[in-house]
């Protein structure tokens, strides 16, 4: 006859607990640490930085206005040419028909094989490949005219000394900063448009709804989710990259700017610092924008989904079920 066990033995015993210990991660903060402290020691102490003067740079007008035209407005303007002409390209990318996504493709192709120096460089030259101007009208006129002897039917001409000013400056620096991050954001759109449950696309055509407004009703709002952090990424990308416009050469441009008075004065690494301070405020500023529009594009999705109230056991709150 087998005794049955007592409440005292069923019971388990007396678990003691041993926090698990991480001496190596105070040892890798002790070393982050005594690195920041160098790093400060150098900054508030090496005369090379000359900080009064550093702020001298970022406050004079010329400087100012370099960040503003050439920095800031030459982002802002190549990335809506890029962000619209990404979108365009994705779509087309995505179409049924084969001509119109074998152009989006070669399109994406070329401009992401050339540098952004080596094509800022040719789009400040393209002034040098329309000696007589460039014209705009019938197309293939002077053949109409050598054939049939009809006069040129051209509605405008811009005259080369015209090109050579308009693509020699910030204008430009936006058209080739803006078509090569138009093949990046192809990429970054197509992404995002893939993420989409091709359900949600029968599902609004299903309710009555073209494919351009299931597009951007239904499928562009869902996408956004994702196009949003990378696009954030080429926007910051974008702004550093505006110092490329040296290439064209582009005189209103902050690190140009910044460039010439080191030259000048020998304060190589004060005016750098200049240069750092104004691309850190502007980072800064874009990093916070970045996340709100993240948290609103995000809303119902993982961590920013409404949690709801665990329902008691037996009762329901669902639809209906509400009690």
């Amino acid at each position: 006859m087998t005794s049955q066990p007592t409440q005292e033995e069923e019971r388990p015993g007396r678990i003691d607990a041993v926090e698990v210990r991480h001496p190596w991660r105070w040892v890798v903060i002790a070393v982050i640490a005594v690195l920041v402290l160098m790093l400060a020691h150098l900054l508030l102490t090496n005369s090379n930085f000359n900080w009064p003067f550093t702020l001298e740079v970022m406050n004079q007008t010329i400087v100012i206005r370099g960040f503003l035209v050439g920095t800031l407005f030459t982002t802002v303007c190549a990335m809506v040419i890029g962000i619209v002409g990404g979108v365009l390209l994705a779509i087309l990318r995505l179409s049924d028909n084969k001509v119109l996504a074998g152009v989006a493709w070669t399109f994406t192709w070329f401009f992401r094989a050339v540098p952004r120096y080596v094509l800022l460089s040719i789009t400040g030259g393209l002034g040098a490949l329309f000696a007589t101007g460039l014209s705009v009208g019938i197309p293939f006129d002077f053949l109409l005219a050598q054939w049939f002897g009809t006069p040129d039917l051209r509605l405008l001409t811009v005259s080369q000394t015209t090109l050579y000013a308009l693509f020699g400056g910030v204008f430009g620096g936006i058209v080739g900063l803006g078509v090569s991050e138009a093949a990046y954001m192809a990429e970054i759109s197509r992404a995002g448009l893939l993420s989409v449950d091709r359900g949600q696309h029968e599902a609004a055509e299903a309710l009555g709804m073209s494919r351009g407004l299931a597009m951007r009703r239904v499928v562009l709002p869902q996408a956004m989710r994702v196009i949003v952090p990378p696009t954030g990424n080429e926007v910051i990308a974008m702004l550093k990259d505006t110092s490329l416009l040296a290439a064209i050469p582009v005189q209103t441009e902050l690190f140009f700017r910044v460039t010439n008075i080191k030259n000048r004065t020998f304060e190589v690494m004060a005016g750098n610092m200049a240069a750092v301070a104004y691309y850190l405020i502007a980072t800064s500023v874009l990093m916070v924008g970045q996340y709100f529009l993240e948290k609103r594009f995000s809303r119902g999705y993982g961590g920013n989904a409404p949690q709801q109230r665990p329902a008691a056991a037996g009762v329901s709150l669902g639809p209906g079920g509400a009690k």
